[in-house]
């Protein structure tokens, strides 16, 4: 009798341990739902993370933040990759999800444009002309890859209305993000390279070095647009993201960190 009486309370100590398990389990996977899935262009990271944390502050919404190449995003998102707000670093790819029927039509908008930067970690290499381009005293230029990343694309862009693309090919060091290029020339594997302003100039305190503002007229404006992805079409914390980054606060910390706001 004793015997049996303990087997039972030992199952119902075992299911109760199971039932609670479970419930934690499922509650630590709604707290994982809850949070707005973001895909950030590498450049992107440093204001992304201010504002991710000010958006916590005043919502109560937390996000879980992926940052990388807006090319590879796309791939990803293509491939059904379960990001709820893309913030791109360009126009193009948020319209093409759009077109694809991968993001919300009508809910992208601009929430930078960018600068591109021509950045050495030398003091006094990089001139405030950009004449260094030309004199070639340097091995190595770094730039995110322009099939990849637009700030790439920005560069060769620059390059080739200098005159100056054929010219320097040979020397290009290629990241997959303007993030990995920055990186190039911080750790001096490249002893020059274009990157975003935001990198050189976080919250106006200048990088160590010298830099070039590559002038707008040699690149199509870098317009970085913000879009809604299909999947979060009902995710009310995707949609408050949206709407902050159109705000005053989430505006102050963009401009404060070297971008345009329109």
């Amino acid at each position: 009798m004793v015997t049996a009486m303990g087997s039972f309370l030992w199952t119902r100590f075992v299911l109760v341990v199971i039932s609670a398990l479970v419930a934690m389990l499922g509650l630590a996977g709604l707290a994982q739902a809850s949070e707005v899935q973001v895909a950030v262009a590498a450049n992107f990271m440093l204001p992304m993370k201010k504002i991710a944390a000010a958006f916590e502050q005043d919502t109560g919404y937390k996000t879980a933040l992926a940052f990388g190449s807006t090319g590879k995003f796309y791939a990803q998102i293509k491939q059904g990759a379960p990001f709820h707000v893309l913030l791109a670093a360009d126009a193009q790819t948020p319209a093409r999800l759009s077109q694809e029927g991968l993001a919300v039509a009508g809910s992208s908008f601009t929430y930078a444009v960018g600068r591109l930067v021509l950045w050495s970690k030398r003091p006094g290499l990089v001139d405030a002309e950009g004449a260094v381009l030309g004199r070639g005293n340097f091995s190595k230029l770094a730039l995110a890859d322009p099939s990849l990343a637009p700030y790439g694309a920005a560069a060769v862009e620059a390059l080739a209305k200098l005159g100056l693309l054929e010219q320097l090919r040979p020397r290009f060091v290629f990241g997959d993000s303007v993030s990995q290029a920055y990186l190039f020339v911080a750790t001096e594997n490249a002893t020059l390279g274009f990157v975003a302003m935001s990198q050189v100039l976080p919250d106006g305190v200048r990088a160590p070095g010298s830099a070039w503002l590559v002038p707008g007229h040699l690149h199509e404006p870098i317009r970085q647009d913000a879009v809604l992805l299909a999947g979060a079409r009902q995710y009310p914390g995707a949609r408050a993201l949206m709407g902050y980054l159109q705000g005053e606060r989430a505006r102050q910390i963009i401009r404060s960190a070297g971008y345009e706001v329109r």
